[in-house]
């Protein structure tokens, strides 16, 4: 194996170690705020569940699309990217409602 394919191999073998760490820190993160809705049954506590759930799905998506399924990089980034803004956005609108 040449130096650079060495390189490689260890910086995918971080990016998974550093994706599946915001796959468990994100779903406590999700898991709390939807706990916290179901004991204050507050909307907004459930859109901001919701969206850190979206955020936390879309921060791992890519990865996995491209692994898993096959799909092209660049469109498990695109989707990727939509899911976070969609998190994003509920999770903005969380904190506009009242």
């Amino acid at each position: 194996m040449s130096p650079h394919q060495s390189a490689v191999t260890e910086v995918a073998l971080l990016l998974a170690a550093v994706k599946t760490l915001v796959l468990v820190v994100g779903s406590i993160i999700t898991y709390f705020a939807f706990k916290a809705y179901r004991r204050t049954r507050q909307r907004a506590l459930g859109y901001l569940a919701a969206g850190f759930g979206l955020v936390t799905l879309g921060l791992v998506l890519a990865g996995l699309l491209y692994e898993l399924l096959g799909v092209r990089l660049a469109m498990g980034i695109l989707l990727e990217s939509l899911l976070v803004l969609a998190g994003f956005l509920v999770i903005a609108y969380s904190l506009y409602v009242q």
